[in-house]
């Protein structure tokens, strides 16, 4: 099985309701769709949306990327031959990691379809059924609380609450929804970079304080401010876990070194795809670090892609935080994985089982 050719389409689909974070507002997902062709007729699928504001792609990069710099690398070469072609997409250039992560993507579905298996069979095994969490996004408070108990009521036991827009309201926000929510659900926080450290810190106390248990708060402080995460992580009792801050495996290894987090987020889109994903819950793993398996605003398709790794890798990937798909209005997906509210299941077809894709819009090169 050769890869002959790699294929574009845009992917929209409108989300239930606007998606809000101290970061961005956002009213549906607008995702580059790759199509890896082969010789033998098969087609992986694989996908990456536009998150300038934190991995700095646009739709026209991820295209440029690929055509130019990816693609060329990869015609002709054996689906079979796994890890020399993950090598050739991280060498292909700098960053890019949600275009490096869309092909990557693709080329996994194809492997796990040349070897008539589900990819995470391949990649370790593992119980095929996982729950996620959900996001409430920012809003007003009244909101906020009507959005959670909705989400409980639906079935999920975790929720994923995006603060870090205003502090004393955020503190409110969070004082309420635990309230509302009472015991029936786990609250984590994600604030998106949007405290600094001491905010940080009075946040979290007040609310320890306040007798309000958080499962965890996600990225307090800005991305680069390691210091600022170590500050958080050894003043509060709610374990920090890092998102922004962390890409790749030499990032999770500087953030062990400094103490700066008690979690670590993986998510492909930041990672540049599978392989990179899988090293760092090695490394995660080796140093007894549990991590959580994330997504940006994506559909089924690599969403689909993260659920199969969190599968292969349950033992150390401890949390799931992966709704993307629960967010959209409708799933654009024939096969793959089945997302039903938090439960998400994976059936036996080969590589991540995705029979057809609808409404994708062409992209003309």
């Amino acid at each position: 099985m050769k890869i002959t050719d790699i294929q574009f389409g845009m992917l929209r689909v409108p989300l239930k309701t606007p998606f809000k974070t101290a970061l961005r507002t956002v009213e549906r997902v607008d995702d580059i769709v790759v199509m890896v062709h082969t010789d033998t007729g098969h087609v992986g699928f694989g996908e990456a949306p536009a998150t300038a504001v934190i991995t700095g792609d646009t739709h026209g990069s991820i295209v440029d990327a690929i055509r130019h710099y990816i693609a060329p690398r990869l015609i002709g070469h054996e689906v079979a031959d796994l890890n020399r072609i993950t090598h050739l997409i991280q060498a292909s250039m700098e960053k890019n990691t949600s275009a490096k992560a869309a092909v990557e993507i693709a080329v996994y579905d194809l492997w796990g379809q040349l070897y008539k298996a589900p990819l995470y069979q391949l990649l370790g095994g593992g119980d095929p059924v996982i729950t996620t969490d959900i996001t409430i996004s920012v809003d007003y408070i009244d909101k906020m609380v009507a959005d959670s108990i909705s989400a409980v009521e639906r079935g999920f036991e975790s929720l994923k609450i995006k603060v870090g827009k205003d502090i004393g309201v955020d503190i409110e926000r969070v004082k309420a929804i635990y309230a509302a929510v009472e015991d029936r659900a786990l609250l984590r926080l994600d604030a998106n970079q949007g405290w600094t450290a001491k905010q940080a810190v009075y946040a979290l106390q007040t609310l320890e304080d306040a007798g309000v248990k958080l499962e965890l708060v996600e990225q307090p402080v800005k991305a680069r401010d390691l210091e600022g995460m170590r500050y958080v992580t050894e003043r509060v009792h709610t374990p920090v876990m890092a998102d922004e801050s962390v890409f790749g495996p030499m990032e999770v290894i500087e953030l062990i070194r400094l103490r700066a987090a008690d979690i670590i987020n993986i998510k492909l889109m930041k990672t540049g795809g599978i392989s990179n994903a899988i090293r760092i819950a090695d490394i995660a793993g080796l140093h007894g670090i549990d991590c959580m398996i994330g997504c940006m605003l994506e559909s089924s398709i690599s969403v689909a892609a993260a659920v199969h790794v969190a599968v292969a890798k349950a033992d150390v990937i401890t949390k799931v935080d992966l709704d993307g798909p629960s967010l959209c209005q409708y799933d654009p997906v024939d096969g793959g994985v089945n997302f039903n509210e938090s439960e998400i299941s994976i059936t036996d077809a080969p590589g991540l089982g995705i029979r057809q894709i609808h409404g994708l819009e062409p992209i003309d090169g």
